[in-house]
């Protein structure tokens, strides 16, 4: 039997080209229901009295947010809420989960791209062991859409510089660049995304791609399907690299571990969509990438600094030495993900630190510092003349 709330679903599959018997079959109906029901424009109410509940004046909107394509609970939910809706978001899901199998999958084309054209990225997490101790990982996957042939670089953030840092390394490791890279709605590229509209990316994201030569693209907002590839591969690594390696000596171990398993596994494997080798459907792509630039793009955290007048500079907790020269003057911080900390005036380095904790102590180097120090130990003179002209008066 139909219920109310099923009409504007009808309603919407009908519009979408939906025949029918295919909506019928969904829900468990005969044909001549469904088409009773749009005779009608609705189906007949239900005489049985039922309790209403704080989703009913919502259920259109939900309705037509699945026949959209939304169906993730928390989205929809902070939409229901935008209009005023006070519930929770199990009373939600009930209603949405018997509804998921009209979700239109076989309606899904699949997009392929020309040798060269596309990369998508996407990130993954997972916990691991990692010199002895259960720790959390990220994992940037980076895949040419064509061959399929992917790269993946783990470590312990997401943030803006190690997700451009993981792009590089796979740029590195497929000896090239596409042209154009496809991600996610992630805030380290993506300042704004609405549906209908460009998204609006970060300066920094825009110079790295400036700087290899590729477009920049990203998803539509609530169509992760579109990056599909590369979220498959997340689950791929997951499921494989993830099972067959359970501990690590250290990060570089991991890391070298997946390279090693990248060229042995994922290269040589049998992709069945493509009916290809993905190592030797590679073969054809790599010449359509565009070569890597002459110098890699520096992907270190950027800060400024004033020179304290100690001649110090304070980062992350500690101090570190800056020629004496530059006190009181604002100066370029750059730290890189190797932990080693650049201080630059203008566009020349003026000094090169190891980060270092405050438990060890002040970073210095003595050389910075010489003329402060020449000038603090100047010792005034006295002719002796003077002690003398003491001791005479006493």
């Amino acid at each position: 039997m139909l219920k109310e709330e099923h009409s504007v679903m009808i309603k919407s599959l009908k519009n979408q080209g939906f025949y029918q018997k295919d909506i019928a079959l969904t829900l468990d109906v005969h044909p001549k229901t469904i088409q009773r029901a749009l005779r009608r424009e609705g189906v007949p109410a239900n005489p049985r009295p039922q309790r209403g509940s704080k989703l009913d004046p919502y259920k259109d909107q939900i309705d037509e947010l699945l026949s959209q394509g939304v169906w993730s609970s928390m989205i929809i939910l902070r939409e229901l809420q935008k209009e005023g809706y006070n519930g929770g978001q199990t009373i939600l899901r009930e209603y949405i989960t018997p509804k998921r199998r009209l979700r239109p999958r076989r309606a899904t084309v699949r997009f392929e791209t020309h040798p060269g054209q596309q990369m998508q990225s996407d990130w993954g997490e997972i916990v691991v062991e990692i010199a002895g101790s259960a720790r959390k990982l990220f994992f940037i996957v980076n895949e040419l859409a064509y061959s399929r042939r992917f790269h993946f670089w783990c470590t312990d953030s997401q943030d803006a510089e190690h997700t451009y840092e993981g792009i590089i390394r796979s740029l590195e490791y497929f000896g090239g660049v596409p042209e154009e890279l496809l991600v996610d709605n992630q805030k380290a590229a993506v300042l704004e995304h609405k549906t209908g509209q460009p998204p609006r990316f970060t300066s920094r994201f825009l110079d790295l791609a400036d700087y290899y030569g590729f477009t920049a693209k990203a998803c539509q907002p609530y169509r992760a399907q579109t990056k599909g590839k590369d979220e498959r591969m997340v689950g791929y690594i997951k499921g494989n690299f993830f099972v067959r390696y359970r501990s690590f000596d250290h990060w570089a171990h991991l890391n070298q571990l997946a390279e090693q398993w990248l060229e042995q596994e994922a290269d040589a494997r049998f992709h069945r969509t493509v009916q290809e080798i993905v190592a030797e459907r590679f073969k054809r792509e790599q010449p359509a990438l565009a070569p890597l630039p002459q110098h890699r793009y520096d992907t270190a955290y950027r800060e400024t600094r004033q020179v304290g007048w100690d001649g110090y500079v304070d980062i992350r907790g500690n101090r570190y030495t800056v020629p004496d020269h530059l006190i009181g003057r604002t100066v370029a911080i750059r730290i890189g993900l190797d932990e080693t900390v650049r201080i630059y005036d203008n566009e020349t380095i003026v000094a090169t630190h190891a980060l270092r904790p405050a438990q060890q102590g002040w970073v210095s180097q003595p050389e910075h510092h010489a003329r402060l120090w020449a000038e603090t130990m100047k010792v005034e003179q006295r002719p002796l003349t003077v002690y003398e002209e003491v001791v005479t008066c006493s």
